[in-house]
């Protein structure tokens, strides 16, 4: 079955990675229209989050929020399919790095991870990998089906991306430490943990949740450098990337700095154009169910 369903999406989704510019985002605009309008995906979240995270707001206000949200998110998931097709040259052009020199002088001396949030279009974020010289590492988790697991691990290669799983992660640095080797391991790092499973709770945008600190252990065991990657959309089809250190000896942080001064980076992002978020992720849902000891 699994071969089956790859062999009839995969042809759809090639056609929608060659189709000229203008052409894919019309098509986008089409997505957009079923996906809101017509189907409504996960629009009660949607609302529920921004009524949550921005109780000043007005319903004007979050009306063009959502509209605008949803918008992007078609845009988004569609450069995804894109990236099958997508040259070095033409994702230089459409993500941009402002000071790629930050990592090019850190990497010279220790490992360095990455961390970012759900915010703008974080799938290109692995085309950073085309300026510095050392291996690659992108944290995720397996599709279900292995064929386009397969095949999605294909397309990273290509700019000098290997995916790994969070658990294969560690094995990753302690193998490069022992060989005296540097690499650059990016991690999508806001995701909602399970609260039986989550070692910190802490604010998110204004509301106590738990929160993934996985990062943060392992940069303070392994004296990592920590990078926050601030990516903003600059206009539709294009971005533009800003790394701001948050450590450069992670052996050094005290604990909870790491995770606590992400947070916050992502937070401001999120506040100055809240539309590039990813807010269908149901990312409260735990806010009721804080442990006594984190009140």
């Amino acid at each position: 079955m699994q071969l089956l369903v790859f062999i009839l999406v995969y042809p759809v989704l090639w056609l929608i990675s060659i189709l000229p510019y203008r052409l894919f985002y019309w098509f986008s605009d089409g997505v957009y229209f079923m996906v809101y309008r017509v189907v409504g995906y996960r629009k009660k979240v949607v609302r529920d989050n921004l009524k949550l995270v921005f109780p000043e707001k007005s319903d004007k206000d979050l009306k063009r929020i959502e509209i605008a949200f949803y918008k992007h998110f078609c845009d988004m998931f569609l450069e995804m399919v894109k990236t099958m097709n997508l040259s070095k040259e033409e994702v230089k052009q459409r993500y941009s790095v402002l000071n790629i020199e930050l990592l090019q002088e850190i990497e010279k001396e220790k490992s360095i991870l990455i961390v970012c949030s759900h915010y703008a279009n974080w799938e290109w974020n692995v085309s950073i990998n085309n300026y510095v010289k050392s291996k690659g590492y992108a944290v995720y988790q397996k599709i279900v089906n292995k064929y386009f697991d397969a095949w999605v691990k294909k397309v990273r290669a290509r700019w000098n991306t290997v995916l790994i799983t969070q658990q294969e992660t560690v094995r990753v640095v302690v193998s490069n430490l022992k060989n005296n080797v540097t690499g650059i391991f990016g991690m999508v790092s806001d995701q909602s943990p399970q609260p039986h499973r989550a070692q910190y709770w802490t604010e998110f945008m204004g509301i106590k949740v738990p929160v993934i600190n996985g990062a943060e252990v392992m940069a303070r065991k392994m004296d990592l450098a920590v990078v926050f990657l601030k990516v903003s959309k600059v206009k539709r089809g294009y971005y533009q990337a800003e790394f701001i250190p948050i450590t450069l000896a992670g052996s050094e942080t005290e604990p909870h700095e790491i995770t606590d001064r992400f947070l916050r980076l992502a937070e401001q992002q999120i506040h100055e154009r809240p539309e590039y978020y990813l807010w269908t992720h149901k990312r409260w849902k735990h806010q009721d169910k804080v442990p006594h000891e984190f009140i």
